[in-house]
Parts: C-alpha cells; sequence; structure tokens
C-alpha cells in the first residue's frame, strides 16, 4: 500500500500538470476572440460611400464577412469552453488519484496520514483542491481560477514527493492521543480553505491592477480574470469561513499541550508563527470589515496571513527545533 501511495502520487502530480495546461489551452483561446461590431460597421459605410450612396449591392457581402467572422468567434469560444470542461474534467482525476494515495498512506501506516510534513501537505493540498470543486459547483463562472488553482497544485505535491517525502513510520508518542484527531484535522481543514483563499487574493491584486489601466507584468495576466469584485468576495467568504475553524485548532491544541506536557502555552517555535497567523488573519478580517481601508490593503493581509501559514509548515519544522518537530526530515 505505501508503494501504491507513492505511485498515486506521481501520477496525480502528472494529471495536475495536464490539468494546467489545459487551463492554459483555455485561458489563450479565450483572448484570441474577434471583434465584430465596429469594423463591420466601417466596411458596411465604405461601401455605401464607394457606391455613391445609391443601391445595396455591397451590403450582404459585408454582412457574410461580418456573419463569417461572428461564426469563427464562436467556435473559438466553443473550443475555450470545452478546454475549460476539459481541464475541470482532468482536475478531478487528479484530484482522486490524489485522494487514492492518502488512503493508501492511512491504511499502510494505520493511521491517519498526518504524522509528518510530507503527509500534512499532501493533505492540506488536498482539501484545497476539493474546497475548489464545491467553488466552482457554486460559481461556474470563476473556472478560469483553475490555472493558477493547478499550477499552486502542482507545486505543493511535487515539493511534497521530491523534497519532504518520508518512509512510513509510527507516531511519536506524544501524538497517541484522540486530540491528534481533533487538533491537526481543524488544522489541515483551515489550512487547505486557507491555500484556496490566496489564490482569488492574487488574482485579485492582479485583476483589480488591470481594471486601473495597468498593463504591465503581472497585471496583463488577469485580461480574462473574472471581475475584481467577484474575485475580492470569494477572498473573503473563504476567510471568513476558514478563520473561526482555524481559531478553534489553535484552542484545541492548548488543551492537548496542557494534556500532554502540563502548559497549554509555552511559545515554542510552531505555536509562536500559529499565534502569528491567527493575528494576521485577524486583522484581515478586521481591515475587510473597515470601510476607511482600501480592499487591496486588505487582500494583502490575506497574502500575508498564508506566507505566515507556509513559514509555520516549512520554516519551522525545517530551521527550528522545538516540541512540535515532527516533520520526519534528517
Amino acid at each position: 500500500m505505501s508503494v501504491l501511495s507513492d505511485q498515486l502520487v506521481t501520477f496525480s502530480i502528472l494529471a495536475y500538470l495536464v490539468a494546467m495546461v489545459v487551463h492554459a489551452v483555455e485561458y489563450a483561446l479565450g483572448n484570441a476572440r474577434v471583434r465584430v461590431g465596429p469594423p463591420a460597421r466601417e466596411l458596411v459605410g465604405a461601401a455605401v460611400a464607394a457606391a455613391g450612396g445609391a443601391g445595396s449591392g455591397p451590403e450582404p457581402t459585408v454582412r457574410a464577412a461580418a456573419a463569417a467572422q461572428q461564426t469563427a468567434a464562436q467556435r473559438t469560444a466553443a473550443r475555450a469552453r470545452l478546454a475549460g470542461l476539459g481541464a475541470v474534467a482532468v482536475t478531478v482525476v487528479a484530484a482522486l488519484l490524489h485522494l487514492g494515495a492518502l488512503i493508501a498512506r492511512g491504511v499502510a501506516a494505520d493511521r491517519m496520514p498526518w504524522g509528518n510534513m510530507y503527509e500534512f501537505v499532501l493533505t492540506v493540498s488536498f482539501i484545497g483542491v476539493a474546497s475548489w470543486f464545491v467553488v466552482l459547483w457554486k460559481r461556474p463562472t470563476l473556472r478560469r481560477l483553475g490555472l493558477f488553482l493547478t499550477l499552486v497544485m502542482v507545486l505543493l505535491v511535487a515539493t511534497a514527493e521530491l523534497l519532504l517525502y518520508t518512509p512510513i513510520v509510527p507516531l511519536v508518542p506524544a501524538l497517541n492521543s484522540y486530540w491528534f484527531i481533533i487538533h491537526v484535522a481543524t488544522i489541515v481543514f483551515s489550512s487547505g480553505i486557507f491555500l484556496l483563499g490566496v489564490v482569488p487574493a492574487g488574482a485579485y491584486l492582479m485583476r483589480a491592477g488591470y481594471e486601473q489601466g495597468r498593463r504591465s507584468f503581472p497585471y496583463l495576466l488577469a485580461k480574462r480574470l473574472p471581475a475584481a469584485a467577484a474575485l475580492e468576495r470569494l477572498t473573503f467568504v473563504l476567510h471568513a469561513f476558514s478563520f473561526p475553524i482555524f481559531t478553534f485548532a489553535v484552542i484545541a491544541g492548548a488543551i492537548w499541550a496542557e494534556a500532554a506536557w502540563g502548559r497549554a502555552w509555552g511559545w515554542d517555535p510552531k505555536e509562536t508563527w500559529a499565534f502569528i497567523s491567527w493575528v494576521v488573519y485577524a486583522g484581515y478580517l478586521h481591515a475587510r470589515a473597515t470601510p476607511s481601508v482600501k480592499r487591496n490593503v486588505a487582500t494583502w493581509l490575506a497574502v500575508l496571513g498564508f506566507l505566515t501559514v507556509m513559514m509555520n509548515l516549512f520554516g519551522v519544522n525545517i530551521f527550528f527545533e522545538g516540541l512540535h518537530s515532527y516533520g520526519g526530515l534528517d
């Protein structure tokens, strides 16, 4: 089962990569739309002037040319939509492979697959993509965000496989508790939603700049993204949903620490960074609810919050030592 899990992870990375490429095809086809209205009117005016204003001979030809352009534009739009639906289908396949890898890993380890950094990253990334399907079901118009989501999935899952892989080992004694399920499950779930939330946050910052007339990199990448207002609302909804769960996870961790180590809070590096993340995300929600704070300023706080989560996951486990040193890395 361990070997099967490893193979499924590899196949899921390849599937996410294919989904990203197909999403990019949809993005490119969406940029290639043909403008029909103004050129057609100009051609009609030119034809009438050339004929001295008499007769309507050229008009059928002009109308036929306009109809041909309209048909070409419709075909391009249909191909873009087909590519988008295909990308979603491939992403579903990738997520199923991803889920299969987690299940196989859990069966092989005879526990929940959350015992080290490798397993944690795999689980958080799966929660992120599963949540994306819920968003897509509710708001199909946001499908083009899939390009950025699949990019994040490729980077995270590939990093887990190439840099963080750890053979299956028993849990350390401190983790053998029912609080392992309660605390880690809520941390994993909230972190997965934060992972998804940073995608529309970054997209909003690019799209808002594009709508303000900026045409340099990276704002030009947002040309075919949904409206900035829709992206900003999605960012807020995801963070407002995840923050209470994250808060509960931090409290549950403190209760578990009291039972395991005799103190609820000891400013261990992971505890400290969890508190920093909580403060930053609380600041984002407060800024978002304050009319005098610009939306792009508040959104930057959401991005900063996710960076603190990544620091807690990677930086603390790699560069610091403490009671939470369960990364599994040498």
